[in-house]
């Protein structure tokens, strides 16, 4: 063992802070009884205490109300750790929602340095937001739209990892700002038709390795929006719910880039969509350097996706007068079915063209057994290599 390795060894071993448990700022933990006073008095000692690796345990068998709760940085020690080995549970009613600026039902701004993790669980009990419309929430609710249950800004060497998430009101984990960070090993579900229960949503992000991961929602299992760049998304298990989703980019004529993505041994289930990029009609900026790997199919809607005229209400759809650039599109050894004739559809920009596209040993079939699949071009072009159903727009 070299020098070197000793030194990373015995520093490892000392960094050892100090151990709070929330029991001792007066949660009850009893799923009655409402503790965010609890946690945000045990934050402050947590982020102002100096020493690295400090701690906040939330404790087994125990079950933690918490309402809208925001754990705010910058903190003094340079890595801390925040256990759930217990559960937390969301306000179940609405209308007793107080606090939703952030958004989001749990917050973490400004951490550097954060382990989330413990095996626990983040139930959002988000039931009751699905049922009521964006009208009567915006007229009779305190928060104007159902919150994302957990959301990371600015939390650079970010570690989520071991975790259950269950019913979000909306989506379940959001990341906006941070880079070199871990998502890992998170069981995350709702129901198929909980509406807009995204499993994971990233924005504005870099270096962000995603793998692991169990997701069954009624959305995107991973939606990856604007500025998402250099993002590894591995072993990832999907379904029901939408795919995983670039985009959508481009609404109302923003200027949208993501880039340098690398999707490696995920498999779809039974879900609308496999890989998918979706953007608006009159928007502007660029998808490109995306790469589809080692995909598995089954009874997938829609297994292959650019749908660059994406309007889900198709009422009031904008314009083309420009569109988002797409280009550069590998999808390499995707086996398996699709519930749809057009296994392959791209549905390109009349104005930009999709460029780029690579299609390398693919081979979708029917899950009826009745149809054969085909494709479906519109403004695509690129190369494919030993692909079935063909792709007859792009060149062999």
């Amino acid at each position: 063992m070299s020098a070197n390795n000793i030194i990373t060894l015995l520093d490892t071993s000392t960094c050892w802070g100090a151990a709070y448990d929330i029991m001792q700022y007066g949660a009850k933990g009893d799923g009655i009884t409402d503790d965010t006073k609890a946690f945000e008095q045990a934050w402050q000692m947590l982020c102002n205490d100096v020493e690295p690796g400090s701690s906040l345990t939330i404790p087994s068998v125990n079950t933690f109300l918490v309402g809208p709760i925001s754990f705010q940085g910058p903190c003094k020690s340079p890595d801390i750790h925040f256990e759930i080995l217990g559960t937390i549970i969301a306000p179940e009613d609405p209308n007793s929602w107080n606090g939703c600026e952030t958004g989001a039902w749990i917050f973490f701004a400004n951490v550097t340095g954060l382990t989330v993790d413990g095996g626990g669980m983040i139930n959002g009990r988000g039931a009751a937001w699905w049922i009521k419309s964006p009208t009567y929430m915006k007229e009779e609710l305190k928060c104007s739209i159902p919150p994302t249950a957990l959301h990371f800004e600015n939390c650079n060497s970010l570690q989520l990892r071991h975790l259950s998430h269950r019913d979000s009101p909306r989506n379940h984990i959001g990341l906006s700002r941070s880079s070199y960070s871990t998502i890992s090993d998170l069981d995350i579900a709702a129901p198929a038709n909980s509406p807009n229960t995204d499993g994971i949503d990233i924005s504005t992000s870099t270096q962000i390795q995603i793998k692991n991961l169990v997701i069954k929602t009624g959305d995107d299992c991973i939606a990856l929006n604007n500025g998402a760049t250099q993002i590894n998304i591995t072993d990832v298990n999907c379904g029901p719910g939408h795919g995983i989703s670039i985009g959508s980019l481009g609404l109302n004529n923003s200027y949208d880039t993501v880039e340098g993505i690398y999707i490696k041994r995920c498999n779809f289930t039974g879900t609308q969509n496999g890989a998918r990029i979706k953007t608006w009609q009159g928007g502007s900026g660029y998808a490109r350097d995306i790469t589809f790997e080692n995909i598995g199919l089954d009874n997938v809607f829609n297994p292959i996706i650019i749908d660059q005229h994406y309007c889900p209400d198709r009422n009031n759809c904008p314009t083309e007068s420009a569109a988002v650039n797409v280009s550069n599109i590998s999808y390499k050894f995707f086996q398996g079915t699709s519930s749809s004739r057009i296994a392959i559809n791209f549905n390109c920009s009349d104005k930009i063209p999709c460029s780029g596209i690579s299609l390398d040993r693919i081979n979708i079939v029917s899950s009826t057994n009745r149809d054969k699949t085909a494709a479906y071009c519109n403004n695509a072009y690129g190369t494919i290599s030993s692909t079935k159903p063909s792709v007859t727009c792009l060149s062999h």
